[in-house]
């Protein structure tokens, strides 16, 4: 029958417009939903020897084995190279503060996979691994039904006998009646596409939710870091061989610890002048303009606002890189090259 109906020798019975429709509903529910669970997999996890591994200890019904992430072991990296270069080094500590966040950013990048999977992928993957495989199974049958009952209203129409004809009658409308039967339950499983809409909905709702806190918390992570970090404007990590007489753009990047702000090199001639090594031989005090903002890395130093006015001095043993402000009643060491020397 199916042969004859390849080659246009025999007719097909069609299925109704509806059902049609629900068949085209399912085929692309199925493929969209392939698409974007795999794509979901590449962006939780970029990384496709990884992705396969998972996917045989999965297959094995094995846990795969702990390893640290790419912000972990950034993060891990950083710690290292801190206590290496030495935790009271401004460098040191910076690396150091910088690592504690990047393991934070890590395990928070393991949560997001874990809840993802969870309640976004496996959902996906449920539908396309059961429901969809039974939608397959039912339509094959209905095929076969199709198929058989098609053949029998063949046989009738060939029937010459009266005898042949009232058997081959009775063929068909016992056909009929199981492709009916079947027909309906294919019928009913497709409709349950719309339910599946509605409960993927719910699951991308998780799957976005999911996101919102892991970026929340990378967000906040990177705040508190910055605090920790003093904000160096682009001038001072420009080339030290070139003099620029072009403004640069003032834009604050958390680059190093604010005890290590001293510790960069500086292009601007107006920071390290005669002035200052003259404060610092004396015991005398000066007025100086602060140049950018600076946040205080803890209580022994004083937070300064871009162009307001202190007054500054140096102490006994003091670092070089940094001299005492004093703000009406507030004081604090503050780095020199966030200041400029007033007459």
């Amino acid at each position: 029958q199916f042969t004859e109906e390849k080659l246009g020798q025999a007719e097909k019975t069609e299925l109704d417009a509806h059902l049609e429709n629900l068949l085209s509903k399912a085929e692309c529910t199925k493929l969209w939903t392939e698409k974007i669970m795999k794509q979901t997999e590449v962006l939780l996890q970029p990384n496709p020897n990884a992705r396969i591994e998972e996917f045989v200890y999965e297959k094995l019904d094995r846990k795969a084995p702990s390893r640290m992430n790419n912000p972990e072991l950034l993060g891990q990296y950083m710690i290292d190279a801190g206590n290496e270069f030495g935790p009271g080094t401004a460098y040191g500590n910076a690396l150091i503060k910088c690592g504690e966040t990047q393991k934070r950013i890590g395990t928070a990048d393991r949560e997001l996979i874990q809840t993802s999977a969870i309640n976004f992928l496996t959902p996906l993957r449920n539908f396309i691994e059961g429901d969809y495989k039974t939608i397959t199974k039912e339509r094959k049958l209905l095929q076969n039904k199709r198929l058989d009952l098609d053949a029998a209203k063949t046989r009738l129409k060939k029937a010459k006998v009266a005898e042949a004809r009232a058997a081959s009658e009775q063929e068909v409308r016992i056909t009929q009646s199981e492709f009916d039967r079947q027909a309906e339950i294919t019928r009913l499983l497709l409709e349950g596409i719309s339910s599946t809409h509605a409960h993927h909905l719910r699951c991308l709702n998780d799957f976005v939710e999911a996101q919102m806190t892991y970026y929340a918390q990378c967000y906040q992570y990177m705040l508190d870091l910055q605090k920790q970090l003093g904000s160096f404007p682009s001038t001072f990590l420009s080339n030290n061989n070139q003099s620029s007489t072009t403004p640069v753009q003032s834009v604050a990047t958390p680059s190093v610890l604010a005890s290590a702000s001293a510790s960069l090199p500086s292009v601007s001639n107006s920071v390290v002048t005669s002035g200052i090594s003259e404060l610092k031989s004396s015991s005398g005090s000066r007025k100086a303009r602060v140049l950018y903002d600076y946040d205080a890395a803890n209580s022994s130093e004083l937070s300064l606002l871009a162009d307001e006015v202190i007054t500054v001095y140096s102490i006994p043993g003091m670092d070089s890189d940094w001299l005492m402000g004093e703000r009406g009643n507030q004081k604090g060491k503050v780095p020199i090259t966030y200041l400029e020397l007033l007459n």
